[in-house]
């Protein structure tokens, strides 16, 4: 036989395109409309049942960006088209974008209950199935003009509402009554799956050949010029072929129905609200004709949008989970970012989500979902399991710029030991169409075969919302056991996870450690403002919640604030979302966040000086220290500086905590070589220029400073990724650099018996930093207090410190814990980590000697091998500030004020206390002298946060974790009488007693261990 598959693919494609497709629908007739243009912000649709409308013409512009029109619909079926398919057909002004990035609505009917979403891939609402004719249609459709803001990373102020202008972006195309050709419509369904799979198969199978022909006999079955009435020809054609069964050994697709709504990214938090709404409409809607659909969905917040925004739709999810139809899944308030968020908000992260899934739908949700973060941190798989967690899924490794994931089902490990079954989808994507290129790379990218027969492809729109589609549904009936393609099965990931498990839990293979994404590694960095709003909120609670559990402790009129920490524990929650606390939407979210972060830390302020003024009666002002570690240090008080003494948290009279001998050596002495400052432990020399010259640790009889190098050393770099440009840190970044090395003023501005101050002062470009670099007595740390105002285009600033230590890896601080990461480039593994992240502090050792860099409020670090003229160092440097342009063309411009610090002759637990210090300054108020509320004898243990328990029972629960790496035994002792105690997990629920005696409860904890316990006064 001649081949002459290009001319049949070539004559399907063409009467695919020009004759098929567009007979999918046949009669239309417009619909009639009006408008009102909403002011100002989006409006509850009783308001816009409510408002003048006044006619509009389809063709007209409409919608400047970020504004919402109402339009009503409004028609009859005409009486000819009795007994046919109609449907209402609306297209706002569709662009080439997909679903979610640009204008979308909502379909509500006359009395304002909303029927389904409009986007470009699902127009239409189905009027009748067989139309008696005459039927009236009364619509409301709510119609978003959301720009589309990220094109090829161009630099654009559509991003915010203050700068997007007022200029229409849309112009209404059609609403319209339309026959759907129901025959033409499954027709086109037929040859695209049919079609789609002949592509991917090899042409020297026959299956290839077979469904060629298939496709050959229906084109001569079908009369382009009148396609709708020899459709049916055309399917019975096919259908030989479409029945074939798949074979025994096909792999295995477990489907489930899905929408990735991002929180908030390219649009605004207020705009999410309504993207859920419409997504959740329209797979509410599916399900009634496809009861096969399952849809998973994660992200509690959204649900509670919805509950409190869209009722009718809340009604209908709940009745889709009775019936089956919808799995909630992901056990977490919001999709958050997986590397930054602290380590009781990740806690809570999960806490929150499974409490709500539990008390609204009735479900316990079992698995960790994660399809789009940025990495993923090494304590995951304990937090998850200690939520009763069983699974762990994501996809976004497929991303990774380097070096290929080994396996796509696997145990992964956490720091502690802990292990979680998860599953990376080889499909490689969460928004499948069920493209025979899809399903064709999942079967071949599926790096476990042989061992296991099965993966998850999660199927629908997303993103910007959208989910499954009604042609979804119709491909995944098509390709339930399909020759030549994967078996596809829609189902709950659950039933997937357990076949998984079941079939392959012995023999999986285990990755140990992070999951460390080899891509958007700016994320640590960019929108600074937002991540310190981040880091200062989850201190803020902490020190909160432990001073209102001493309040309701220490007085009975106290009135413990649970519903105001819920509320404001979920708004700091929300801000972790995976595209807002990485820096990666656009100017209006961060701008928002910025606002939102100040009410935050003003409103927790508040609570606190409530609860110190019930802690009882005040004899002065006093000391109050939120940390678990006793301090011993400089602290500003009304009439100025003081040496305090202070115990973990606790409350010390300032007169008692101060009132202490103290010969301090601190020593500030200018020269011509420039400002020595020494205390007992340190002597910091600052060069004439600003940078430190050297730092000398007394202690040890030690330079910290590697031979020949300065510290401190403020290095700007250009920085030009090759896309994403809030997401990518390119590693071409480090061909070129400028050392700042100019300084206006080098001032000794402070020098006592307490503490000594350098102020430098640099300018560069149109941008200006003010740093102070502080010494107080007895402390080995040195302070670097940084002002910034920053005016550069596309750079990113570092301060970088050699150092004389010859460290074969870093410690970087994680949640609850710390990883290890090599200085070496040696693999491609290791040289993908040129920037990774840390939280509070990073340190770098040698065997016998350590030095910490801490900080309050930057994640971005690099760490590399330093050659001098002695031997090798190691340079850390912190990355402090960028400046991308999109997709907010204005990133981070403005003031800054930050602090780092560098700790010498400092062990893993001198960071830890030391990094909790800095993040949790002493406070100084009017209140009594209270004991530490809770003490461990240990330091090793850390103890992560005390509350009152979420029943509302008065309990108070203890979070702490073994910090250090090793093995601990610990006495805990708590301030007041303790009835019961309990171990429990991650929500409270109790799990066993605890190990107690006369004095207190004995703890054994492993490495990276974290215990709940939850304590009942007496």
């Amino acid at each position: 036989m001649h081949d002459d598959r290009k001319l049949v693919q070539g004559r399907l494609e063409r009467a695919l395109r020009q004759f098929i497709r567009p007979a999918q629908y046949g009669e239309r007739v417009p619909l009639s409309l009006s408008v009102w243009h909403a002011p100002g912000e989006p409006v509850p649709v009783g308001e816009a049942l409510e408002a003048a409308y006044v006619p509009f013409a389809t063709g007209t512009a409409w919608g400047s960006p970020w504004s919402t029109s109402w339009f009503r619909l409004e028609g009859a079926v005409p009486a000819q088209w009795a007994g046919r398919h109609v449907e209402v057909v609306v297209d706002p002004g569709f662009s080439g974008d997909g679903p979610g990035f640009q204008a979308e609505g909502m379909l509500y009917d006359a009395n304002g209950v909303p029927l389904k979403g409009i986007h470009p891939r699902n127009r239409h609402l189905t009027v009748a199935e067989r139309a008696e004719g005459g039927e009236g249609v009364h619509l409301l459709f709510e119609a978003a003009a959301n720009p589309a803001v990220l094109r090829d990373f161009t630099p654009t102020h559509l991003g915010d509402i203050l700068t997007a202008g007022d200029r229409p972006i849309y112009r209404f195309a059609s609403a319209d009554l339309a026959v759907l050709n129901v025959d033409v419509w499954q027709l086109v369904l037929d040859i695209e799956v049919l079609s789609e799979l002949m592509r991917e198969l090899p042409a020297d199978r026959p299956r290839h050949h077979e469904i060629l022909r298939a496709l050959e006999d229906m084109l001569d079955a079908l009369d382009l010029h009148d396609v709708p009435g020899t459709a049916a020809a055309a399917r019975t054609a096919l259908s030989g072929e479409l029945a074939k069964p798949a074979a025994a050994s096909a792999h295995r697709v477990s489907a489930t129905g899905h929408a990735h709504i991002d929180s908030a990214w390219l649009w605004p938090l207020r705009e999410t609200v309504r993207k859920a709404s419409r997504t959740f409409a329209n797979v509410t809607a599916l399900a009634r004709d496809y009861p096969e659909l399952v849809f998973s969905c994660s992200q509690a917040q959204q649900y509670a949008w919805v509950k409190e925004h869209q009722p009718h739709i809340w009604e209908r999810i709940k009745k889709a989970v009775a019936d089956g139809n919808w799995a909630p899944v992901g056990s977490m308030w919001v999709e958050s970012d997986a590397n930054m968020p602290g380590g009781e908000a990740l806690a809570r992260q999960i806490v929150h989500g499974k409490r709500f899934f539990q008390e609204e739908l009735g479900v316990e949700t079992e698995e960790i979902w994660l399809p789009d973060s940025f990495g993923y941190t090494a304590a995951f798989p304990q937090l998850a399991k200690l939520a009763g967690v069983r699974w762990f899924l994501t996809q976004k490794l497929s991303w990774n710029q380097t070096n290929k994931m080994p396996h796509h089902t696997f145990w992964w490990e956490g720091i502690d030991g802990t292990r979680v079954f998860t599953h990376f989808p080889p499909v490689d994507t969460y928004n499948s169409q069920f493209l025979g290129s899809e399903l064709a790379h999942a079967e071949k990218n599926f790096a476990d075969k042989g061992r296991a027969s099965r993966s998850l492809v999660p199927f629908g729109w997303g993103d910007g919302g959208g989910g499954p589609t009604r042609e979804m549904l119709e491909r995944a009936r098509r390709l339930r056991s399909l020759e030549g393609s994967p078996r596809v099965e829609i189902e709950k990931p659950s039933v997937f996870f357990q076949a998984a498990e079941e079939e392959y839990a012995e023999a999986a293979p285990v990755w140990s450690g992070e999951l460390y994404l080899e891509f958007h590694r700016a994320t640590y960095t960019t929108q600074a403002k937002t991540k310190q709003g981040n880091r200062r909120s989850e201190h803020r609670l902490r020190e909160t919640e432990l001073w209102c559990t001493a309040a309701a402790l220490r007085s009975s009129e106290y009135v413990y604030p649970y519903d105001a920490l819920d509320r404001l524990w979920k708004t700091v929650l929300l801000h972790q979302f995976h595209d807002i606390l990485p820096g990666s939407s656009i100017a209006w979210v961060h701008r928002e966040a910025r606002e939102t972060y100040g009410q935050v830390l003003a409103e927790l302020d508040a609570l606190t000086s409530d609860a110190v003024r019930h802690l009882g009666d005040p004899a002065g002002p006093s000391v109050l220290n939120s940390s678990p570690y006793a301090r011993s240090e400089v602290v500003d008080a009304p009439d100025g500086p003081v040496h305090v003494n202070v115990q973990g948290l606790a409350t010390k009279s300032l007169a008692v905590a101060a009132a202490h001998t103290r010969d301090s050596a601190l020593t500030a002495q200018e020269s011509d070589e420039g400002i020595l400052l020494a205390n007992e432990h340190l002597a910091v020399t600052v060069g004439t220029d600003g940078l430190l010259t050297s730092v000398r640790d007394l202690d040890a009889d030690r330079e910290v400073l590697a031979p020949g190098t300065r510290g401190n050393l403020l290095q700007l770099h250009p920085d030009h990724p090759n896309e994403y440009d809030a997401w990518d840190i390119d590693k071409h970044y480090r061909r070129k650099h400028t050392d700042l090395t100019a300084a206006e003023s080098v001032e000794l501005v402070e020098a006592n018996a307490l503490r000594a101050v350098v102020r430098v002062v640099r300018a560069f470009g149109a941008s200006r930093i003010t740093q102070e670099i502080r010494l107080t007595t007895g402390s080995r740390r040195l302070d670097i207090v940084t002002d910034v105002d920053w005016q550069e285009s596309e750079k990113v600033l570092k301060a970088a410190f050699p150092l004389d230590v010859q460290a074969e890896r870093s410690a970087a601080e994680i949640q609850f814990g710390h990883v290890h990461r090599p200085t070496h480039a040696n693999t491609g593994w290791d040289a993908a980590r040129f920037e990774i992240c840390a939280h509070r502090w990073l340190r770098v050792a040698e065997e016998g000697y350590g030095i910490a860099l801490l900080n309050d409020s930057t994640y971005g670090h690099d760490v590399t091998r330093t050659p001098h003229e002695e031997g090798l160092g190691t340079t850390v440097r912190l990355t402090l500030l960028r400046a991308p342009h999109s997709p907010d063309p204005e990133t981070d411009l403005g003031t800054h004020r930050f602090t780092y610090a560098l700790l010498v002759n400092a062990s893993t637990g001198d960071a830890v206390a030391e990094g909790l210090a800095l993040n949790l300054p002493l406070r100084v108020a009017d209140a009594p002298a209270v004991a530490p509320l809770i003490t461990v004898d240990d330091p090793a243990v850390a103890i992560e946060a005390v509350k009152l328990a979420e029943d509302r029972s008065g309990d108070v629960v203890v979070r702490l974790y073994e910090s250090r790496g090793g093995r601990a035994r610990a006495r805990l002792t708590a301030s007041f009488p303790v009835a019961r105690a309990e171990v429990t997990d991650l929500l409270e629920r109790p799990v066993g007693p605890a190990e107690t005696d006369a004095t207190g409860l004995t703890l054994s904890l492993r490495p990276f261990q974290i215990v709940t316990l939850r304590l009942r006064p007496a």
